[in-house]
């Protein structure tokens, strides 16, 4: 596992809830696993990058013997919970990066095939950098796919939340809200079309419940054919 991150409120607060991360019921974060599972997506021979990464839940999926995928690389900036995600992960096709994603990424250009982004874009106040780099290490053709805490949630207050394992207070993880054309504006900057965009909603909702997520999925645009 290699490292490269500076500390910040939201990398201390997730290492704080590592310890019962996986224990705890979490309707957003099995949501969020069902979408990743669901999306049209071809994993077979493809180059990997999961951004946040968390306690490697979906990297354990992502590198099943039946997604065949060619390597992976796991980016998180949560010390404990990529301590858990190698131990709970140990191919010798997956990498765990211990780096801030709102920092250039320390991955080579044209490096991956698809990217799969996980519940932390709520955690950062631009998405642009993100976007950027995605652009930037994927190959052409390549996908990104986004699954994050729906905006309409979020003006109902909601935010990644947990119990202290320690104190039994509960903690906020600082969170920025985006809307759905926050993302959009922030792809078709960077260079990327949108394929498939869909809400998730609980298995119990009601009709008049809110989506509890957002997925988007992208390709990268075919750069124009050279006269």
């Amino acid at each position: 596992m290699t490292q490269s991150h500076t500390k910040s409120e939201v990398a201390a607060a997730y290492d704080d809830w590592a310890e019962t991360y996986d224990t705890d019921p979490n309707l957003t974060r099995d949501l969020a696993a069902r979408a990743l599972k669901q999306a049209d997506l071809d994993f077979a021979g493809r180059r990997i990058i999961e951004v946040g990464c968390g306690t490697g839940r979906n990297t354990e999926w992502l590198a099943r013997p039946a997604a065949g995928a060619q390597n992976i690389v796991a980016l998180d900036f949560s010390r404990e919970m990529l301590a858990r995600a190698s131990a709970r992960v140990q191919d010798p096709r997956v990498r765990f990066v211990q780096h801030d994603v709102r920092a250039p990424w320390p991955l080579a250009d044209a490096s991956a095939d698809v990217i799969v982004v996980m519940l932390i874009l709520e955690h950062t106040e631009q998405l642009e950098p993100m976007f950027v780099e995605a652009a930037r290490t994927l190959n052409i053709n390549g996908q990104l796919f986004i699954c994050e805490l729906h905006p309409a949630r979020q003006l109902m207050g909601k935010q990644a939340r947990f119990i202290h394992a320690r104190t039994g207070e509960q903690t906020l993880v600082p969170a920025f809200l985006h809307q759905t054309d926050d993302y959009l504006n922030a792809a078709a900057a960077a260079g990327f079309e949108l394929v498939h965009m869909a809400d998730w909603h609980d298995a119990e909702a009601q009709t008049d419940d809110p989506p509890r997520l957002l997925s988007l999925h992208f390709k990268t645009e075919k750069p124009n054919a050279q006269s």
